[in-house]
């Protein structure tokens, strides 16, 4: 495996594990290996094996072919694009209507800031 494909996965991996809300040592824990292996992974010094990300995919939420850039994201901005989709889709419609105002006020008063009307 190339170093620009390890260097992806371990960058997809650090992702999803905080997007998934999780610390490198709850997931060293899941997996039942020590924490400074999850982040070498992480890290790209360590290679996955397929048994890991078949494990880490669901723990996750994600597929393996996303961990594994099979999927052809374009960057790191359509992965997290993804990530936060992946979060959203898990929100009960009440939850997201707030999130939205929220938005929208922050988008207001950085208008306001930028003089936008």
């Amino acid at each position: 495996m190339s170093t620009a494909k390890k260097s992806e996965i371990a960058t997809r991996l650090r992702m999803a594990r905080e997007a998934a809300g999780l610390t490198q040592a709850q997931v060293a824990k899941m997996l039942r290996l020590h924490r400074p292996a999850v982040s070498e992974i992480e890290a790209g010094r360590r290679s996955v094996s397929a048994e890991e990300l078949a494990q880490l995919a669901p723990i996750y939420g994600v597929a393996v072919d996303w961990l594994t850039c099979s999927t052809g994201s374009e960057s790191e901005a359509d992965d997290k694009v993804i990530l936060a989709a992946r979060q959203l889709s898990k929100m009960k419609d009440a939850d997201l209507d707030r999130l939205m105002r929220m938005l929208r006020m922050l988008r207001k008063g950085k208008d306001e800031r930028d003089g936008k009307p």
